[in-house]
């Protein structure tokens, strides 16, 4: 299997002609990465130009996904996965230990819970799904469009 292929969710159209950028990376499983999902992230789609919207709810998307898999799996490191298809900017983040799929909770009493509902609310669409071996873990993906603006 090609590097990355296992973090390409399920469904994805490439038609022949359709233009695809990725951008990979990886990083300890540890609250400290964090922030560097964040900065690679800017780092990476400043590279397309996408809007700064854009930019801002794609970094807040890798950085409530990141967290969750730091957070709530055994992983040693966490797979960030960037694609820009078309209109459609593309997240995808693998852990190795959490076989079980994220669950959005309807409310949240404290500083915790609230990011699966920042990642509904900023998405078009978002799911999870096992690798494809069952082995790795989990992938939870989200979609949002892009277009013109303010570069990051």
């Amino acid at each position: 299997m090609a590097p990355g292929s296992a973090l390409i969710p399920r469904l994805m159209d490439l038609r022949p002609g359709t233009e695809a950028l990725r951008f990979c990376f990886a990083l300890p499983a540890r609250a400290d990465s964090v922030a560097g999902a964040r900065e690679l992230t800017r780092s990476g789609l400043a590279l397309w130009k996408l809007g700064a919207d854009v930019c801002d709810a794609a970094t807040l998307i890798v950085s409530e996904l990141v967290t969750n898999a730091v957070v709530h799996t055994a992983s040693s490191r966490v797979v960030c996965e960037l694609q820009r298809l078309d209109r459609l900017l593309r997240i995808a983040v693998q852990d190795q230990g959490h076989r079980t799929g994220p669950r959005l909770r309807d409310t949240s009493d404290d500083e915790h819970g609230r990011g699966l509902l920042l990642v509904d609310a900023l998405s078009e669409a978002w799911g999870s799904h096992g690798d494809d071996d069952g082995v790795r873990g989990r992938i939870v993906w989200a979609e949002l469009p892009h277009g013109a603006g303010q570069p990051c």
